[in-house]
């Protein structure tokens, strides 16, 4: 099924040739076309529609099925290998390639290439699967079909770095339920992906550690099971700990905090704990503070509504640490005024954040103040201020 793009598309002679050459008999031929197909279409949309288009995606598909088979191994390995670095490329295309490159059956193509020895080519495949598996219009489920899938994923998790982060992605993007919580853990996903919190490595360390916050969210028996896990000699939640200093990047404090919450929510950790009152909190509230991104600050307010809503003690610090109540006040004064808007584009981006920003301080203000009458007459007289707040779009109103 082939989707319609938009604008209409002008096929030229050079998408064609391309294509054409993808059928030649001489498979060095076939593997310099593709080659060529590659690089025609980095950073050329138009390039990658119009060969979705004149049918490359099926051939591309079976020189990959057909390399695995082929007796000549190295020659038909590096097409393959080819191939999917091509579909790699055009993977991260419009919504509507993304759907005619699943509707093609790309995915289990790829999940048949796993099956190969080839190193460099299960990589290439797996990179593939993780740009195809990232899009929100892939069906998750069709990583869960195919019972044998997930435990041989776990198998080449130790292959490489980068098997390592290209799975621990697939993860994290492909578990959206309780049932697939359930089917990595009963599948060792713990146990597998652990040791890779102290790899040299920190995209793999930063991915494990997002594949963490997935599996643990809302769900008890992962973070039970997480409290008891030893990494080189430390319980895991010290791991997640030293991960919270501020020297770190942002990305891997605010994640790791994160785990920490969904551990502390789920009963694993007790609230009083420690690393939960003198670190997970106070990092939550630096999330929160004017210096840290748009996003960083809605993630981190959002976290900090959800750790402490049920703790009134919680509560309590996270009000009088760094100034917090009064800190959220600033959320309500952005965009601060329509004059530093030049484009609609900017416009449109900075309301819709401004949006994000109203959203996460409501949920915090809600949480801070839902059992404790003195912090909600402080939020009440924080909340008077930001109510006055400018209208970027019409300054005239409120």
């Amino acid at each position: 099924i082939l989707y319609p793009l938009a604008p209409p598309l002008e096929v030229t002679a050079t998408s064609r040739h391309y294509v054409d050459r993808l059928f030649h008999p001489d498979p060095q031929k076939v593997l310099q076309g593709v080659i060529d197909m590659k690089n025609a279409v980095i950073g050329n949309n138009k390039q990658k529609a119009n060969l979705i288009v004149l049918g490359a995606v099926p051939r591309l598909l079976y020189l990959l099925q057909q390399g695995l088979s082929s007796s000549e191994l190295r020659t038909e390995c590096a097409v393959v290998l080819e191939c999917v670095v091509v579909l790699g490329s055009l993977a991260m295309g419009t919504e509507n390639n993304i759907k005619s490159l699943v509707d093609c059956h790309i995915i289990p193509a790829l999940l048949q290439g796993l099956v190969c020895p080839d190193l460099i080519f299960i990589e290439a495949c797996l990179r593939c699967l993780r740009t195809v598996f990232i899009s929100p219009v892939t069906p998750v489920q069709l990583l869960y079909t195919d019972p044998t899938v997930i435990p041989h994923l776990m198998s080449l998790l130790s292959r490489s770095p980068r098997t390592q982060d290209y799975i621990t992605q697939i993860f994290s993007h492909c578990c959206k339920s309780p049932e697939h919580q359930t089917v990595l853990f009963n599948h060792g996903a713990i146990q597998n992906i652990a040791p890779m919190l102290i790899s040299l490595s920190y995209k793999v360390r930063m991915q494990a550690l997002k594949c963490f916050s997935v599996l643990a969210y809302e769900n008890t028996q992962v973070s039970m099971t997480l409290v008891n896990v030893l990494v080189d000699g430390d319980l895991l939640s010290q791991v997640f700990v030293r991960m919270l200093q501020r020297d770190l990047p942002i990305e891997m404090q605010l994640t790791a905090a994160k785990c920490l919450t969904y551990m502390c929510r789920a009963g694993a950790i007790r609230t009083d704990d420690r690393c939960i009152v003198l670190k997970t909190l106070p990092c939550l509230v630096r999330m929160c503070s004017k210096e840290r991104l748009l996003d960083e600050r809605v993630e981190g307010a959002e976290t900090l509504a959800y750790l402490m809503e049920p703790d009134v003690e919680l509560q309590r610090i996270a009000s009088v640490t760094d100034h917090l109540v009064a800190m959220l006040a600033d959320y309500f004064k952005y965009p601060s005024s329509v004059s530093a808007i030049t484009d609609i584009k900017r416009l449109d981006h900075d309301l819709k954040h401004a949006h994000e920003l109203r959203q996460a301080a409501f949920k915090l203000y809600a949480s801070l103040g839902s059992n404790d009458e003195d912090i909600r007459k402080k939020v009440q007289i924080c909340r008077s201020a930001p109510e006055q707040a400018v209208n970027p779009l019409f300054p005239g109103r409120h």
